[in-house]
Formats: C-alpha cells, sequence, structure tokens
C-alpha cells in the first residue's frame, strides 16, 4: 500500500491502550485487531463530525487494508491517525496511520474504501450532496462547517 496522500495532513486522531486481550501468543497485537484499531478511530470520527457513526449517508465497507510495520505491545498507547483520500461517485477513501505515541514510531497504515449504499435496492448510490461537500471539506483540511 503506497501513502500518496503523505502530503496531506491527518485531520483527527483517536488514542487508545493495547489491552491484554488484544494480543496473541506471540506477545504482540494479533493482525486482526488492527481493523479494530481503525474501526474505533472511523466510529469515533464520525461521532465528533456529524453526531452519528457515519457521514450523513448509509455506508458499507467495499474493501479494508492494513500494513504491519512494526509492532505494538500490551500497555502500548497508540494513535490512530485518519484523512479523507479519494472521493468518487458512490465511494470515498479514508486513510490512517497508527502511531507508538512513547517512540513516534509507525506501526501500521491502513485505509478503507466506503461505498454509500441503498439497502432496499441492494446497490451503491451517489454520494448526497450533502456528504459530497463534508468530505470535500474534510480532505482540505477544513472543519466540518467551514
Amino acid at each position: 500500500m503506497s501513502d500518496a496522500g503523505e502530503g496531506r495532513r491527518w485531520i483527527y486522531r483517536h488514542r487508545l491502550t493495547v489491552r491484554f486481550r488484544d494480543c496473541d501468543a506471540m506477545g504482540h497485537v494479533n493482525h486482526a485487531v488492527y481493523f479494530t484499531y481503525l474501526e474505533q478511530c472511523r466510529l469515533t470520527f464520525w461521532r465528533d463530525v456529524t453526531g452519528t457513526p457515519s457521514p450523513h449517508t448509509r455506508v458499507i465497507i467495499a474493501r479494508a487494508e492494513c500494513d504491519y510495520r512494526a509492532p505494538a505491545h500490551f500497555g502500548d498507547e497508540l494513535e490512530v491517525r485518519l484523512r479523507v483520500g479519494e472521493i468518487g461517485r458512490s465511494s470515498f477513501t479514508l486513510e490512517y496511520a497508527i502511531v507508538d505515541v512513547g517512540t513516534d514510531r509507525q506501526v501500521a497504515i491502513g485505509k478503507t474504501v466506503m461505498v454509500s449504499y441503498d439497502y432496499e435496492r441492494g446497490t451503491s448510490t451517489p454520494l448526497p450532496e450533502s456528504t459530497r461537500a463534508l468530505l470535500d471539506r474534510l480532505q482540505a483540511g477544513l472543519g466540518p462547517g467551514s
């Protein structure tokens, strides 16, 4: 996974402490747990920005990726950073970096492709204008109401 958005700043940061249950027999955070960390960041981000756990539209995750860079261990304090990546007709990408707060070491990078979805029809649907406008502002590093 390339970090094509490297020049864009992170617009949201979510801190968490690695729990004992997050670790596997090798003593480091299990690979699947990183997706939960991304989810925690994403849901608190939307709640802070919109007051709900979504971006003004019903979305599904069409793709989730995580590249592991360094291990994290029980008790580590991590910061999950988020920014808006590409915005399409019916989808948008969120990009993440997980960083060890104590060492500033990058632990993982990830991304999720979110698709605006009509559950009744079972198909994707164009992003509502209000959602597109919100994403454009966030991608530019502006606040949700700027």
